[in-house]
């Protein structure tokens, strides 16, 4: 029997049972719900709402339910409608009458607002852990490459000088801008909404500063209404997942393109790659692929939350149940891509020589001449065109700038000296880039420490 169904004369039919019933997913949430009952029921008996020998016998059955959830003892029932209601019979089950006073000055309205935020509050800080491991694994890649010079790219075209070091720090300041998402929208999670009700509070003499404190929220929600029917919580944290996600893709798009033998920058461990069924040679990098792959996914999960949302009135409605499934998908996958991530991307192997090898083609020194002429006088446009003329010489006759004579130099313009090799010396042009956020060795040490130092908060 559903403790819904008093004003009803019919059973509910099977399909129906079956397409209301979110028990195969909110099943999760039995801690959070055990324990927002706890609070629950500690604030009705000190409050005077019901006896105090009720409210310690319910806390005694709650307490022993968590236990044999926790211990395996106690499975979920296919048939429950869901996770609140499921808690409720067993109570009542055990304990008798008492445990009907458990729903007094409640409602599952707010219990599930309840239950998703305590839920949430966990994932986000797990999440969070998450990247600072990929954080440190970035710090500690970055501290060992560098000197290790390599082009960077615009359009996918070689640009400038940098090194590893330095291209790595660029995601690591991604994923501290992820974690700082995440610590930001923790403080919107983190508001306790039991007391609302249904929609319009309650007359029992509630104190809903106590569960607050008791389950050590922040604040309580201001409006019932609002306390209900709000799922911004739920969405950001899905957007902040989506981030980390692309995050993640981009990082894997260069993966892929840098262990193929047409970059070969880096080798991926065995154990954390792939081989093909058909072609022996293979060694494929399916766990950048998959994380590739998965931000999609993820991106459907935020798609739907804000799509349910977007036409409901308030307050509560049976849509809303629909936001469960979408986020638990996003947060078991990003925290999935995030750890095999990390893994895959500590046990990758480097190779230098073939950064340097690639950083010597393709004129990424060309800017570094431009400037040489600009710091000698000439201003930088006219440096500019005769640079780009010094590259067009060398394509021509199938030179590197490093590789020209002082006359070939001269040819071009009278300012060019001997110091011109060492100014365009490949690690000359890293280590000059001393500018704040730069490539230079010295800066991209600051970077390294001041990830460091964000990710020990």
């Amino acid at each position: 029997m559903k403790m819904w169904e008093g004003r009803f004369k019919k059973e509910l039919a099977s399909e129906v049972n079956d397409f209301n019933s979110s028990l195969p997913f909110d099943c999760r949430m039995y801690k959070h719900d055990i324990l927002g009952s706890i609070a629950h029921a500690g604030m009705l008996a000190k409050c005077g709402i019901i006896g105090e020998d009720d409210g310690e016998t319910i806390i005694k059955g709650l307490k022993g339910i968590l236990a044999d959830f926790e211990s395996g003892a106690l499975t979920f029932d296919s048939d429950a409608e869901d996770i609140h209601m499921y808690v409720e019979q067993i109570l009542t089950s055990r304990i008798g009458d008492v445990g009907k006073k458990l729903h007094t000055a409640r409602s599952r309205n707010d219990q599930v607002a309840l239950d998703i935020r305590l839920y949430l509050r966990d994932a986000a800080k797990e999440t969070r852990g998450l990247l600072s491991q990929l954080i440190d694994v970035i710090c500690n890649k970055a501290d060992e490459n560098i000197d290790t010079v390599m082009p960077s790219y615009t359009h996918l075209q070689r640009a400038q000088p940098v090194t590893f070091a330095h291209h790595l720090s660029a995601y690591g300041q991604m994923f501290r801008r992820d974690c700082e998402r995440i610590d930001d929208t923790y403080k919107r999670i983190n508001m306790m909404p039991l007391g609302a009700c249904a929609v319009a509070g309650t007359t029992y003499p509630t104190n809903r500063q106590m569960v607050a404190d008791s389950l050590g929220f922040d604040c309580i929600t201001e409006n019932s209404m609002d306390s209900v029917s709000d799922r911004d919580f739920v969405i950001e944290l899905c957007f902040d997942l989506s981030l980390i996600m692309m995050h993640l893709s981009r990082f894997s798009e260069e993966m892929i393109m840098w262990c193929s033998a047409e970059f070969s920058f880096i080798e991926l461990d065995d154990a954390y790659s792939t081989g093909s069924s058909i072609m022996p040679q293979k060694k494929n990098p399916d766990i950048a692929e998959l994380t590739r792959g998965k931000c999609a996914r993820v991106y459907g999960d935020l798609n739907t939350l804000l799509v349910m949302m977007k036409g409901l009135p308030l307050a509560y409605n049976k849509d809303m149940q629909e936001d469960k499934e979408a986020v638990f998908d996003a947060i078991d996958n990003t925290s999935t891509c995030i750890s095999i991530f990390t893994k895959m991307l500590e046990t990758s192997t480097v190779k230098p020589a073939v950064m340097h090898k690639a950083a010597e083609g393709g004129y990424i020194n060309a800017t570094d001449c431009a400037d040489y002429l600009a710091k000698r006088g000439i201003p930088f446009r006219d440096a500019y065109k005769v640079t780009g003329g010094l590259v067009a010489y060398c394509i021509e006759n199938g030179k590197t700038l490093n590789s020209l004579s002082l006359e070939e130099y001269k040819m071009f313009s009278p300012v060019f000296e001997n110091d011109v090799y060492h100014a365009l010396d490949l690690a000359t042009c890293v280590e000059d880039r001393k500018s704040a956020g730069g490539p230079a060795p010295v800066r991209v040490r600051e970077q390294i420490e001041s990830l460091r130092k964000f990710n020990k908060k």
